[in-house]
């Protein structure tokens, strides 16, 4: 336990600022690439798995996901992702004066495996509180996390109480009202996530996770999410 935090804090702080060069959205859109998934979010949740830590509402209608939440709440896709491929989608926090409209927390899980049910995420019942995950192999971005002052990427490595910290930032941010405008890629080796146009994480994982689920994280917030799409990559396109 001890080994996975020192390696993975120490490429931490060797590669610290290099992932937030700016970059074109022509740079960051593969070409060649097939659809394997979306949601227009204008038929329900049949496409998702919603745990609630503490109740909330997650709807799904008129090409929104909105998610309005107290506590800890995790929606996931329900088709595991196989890479290459990379993932879009936009998410806008509320703040209107709601009860959970605290500007906070745009997470994301993904390429994620339960070790206690590798074959099944779902078999195993997770209530949405934080450290339910700890057992999970994924990768886990948290955007403007912790109230709203850091942004981390994680590589749950599937243990109790361990989820190594790979880049931490205190920008960029989330700003009320204003969408993000979300990239992931997942390529092999090759990690990367940005928002709006802009790299923020770029990770090259010498053992990586390459298939598993997506989930939407968030906690006391509310989120709209539109424009949800998946698409397959040819394994040299990056």
């Amino acid at each position: 336990m001890t080994s996975t935090r020192r390696a993975f804090g120490a490429l931490a702080a060797g590669a610290a600022l290099a992932a937030l060069a700016p970059a074109t959205d022509a740079s960051a859109t593969p070409r060649h690439r097939r659809l394997i998934a979306h949601d227009d979010f204008r038929h329900g949740l049949g496409q998702w798995a919603v745990e609630l830590e503490k109740g909330g509402t997650v709807t799904a209608l008129r090409g929104t996901l909105e998610v309005d939440v107290p506590a800890g709440a995790t929606v996931w896709f329900k088709k595991r992702l196989e890479g290459p491929y990379v993932l879009e989608y936009t998410a806008t926090p509320v703040s209107a004066g709601g009860v959970n409209d605290r500007v906070s927390d745009l997470n994301n899980f993904w390429n994620a495996v339960d070790v206690r049910s590798p074959d099944d995420l779902f078999a195993t019942r997770r209530s949405g509180a934080l450290a339910e995950y700890d057992h999970l192999k994924t990768y886990y971005v948290g955007y403007g996390a912790n109230t709203n002052t850091t942004t981390r990427l994680r590589r749950y490595v599937g243990e109790a109480g361990v989820r190594p910290l790979v880049y931490d930032y205190t920008e960029p941010l989330l700003v009320a009202n204003e969408p993000n405008r979300v990239r992931i890629v997942s390529d092999g080796s090759g990690v990367r996530w940005w928002d709006n146009g802009r790299l923020v994480f770029d990770y090259s994982d010498p053992q990586p996770y390459t298939s598993g689920h997506f989930g939407f994280r968030t906690t006391w917030s509310h989120f709209r999410i539109s424009g949800f799409r998946v698409w397959q990559l040819p394994p040299q396109q990056r």
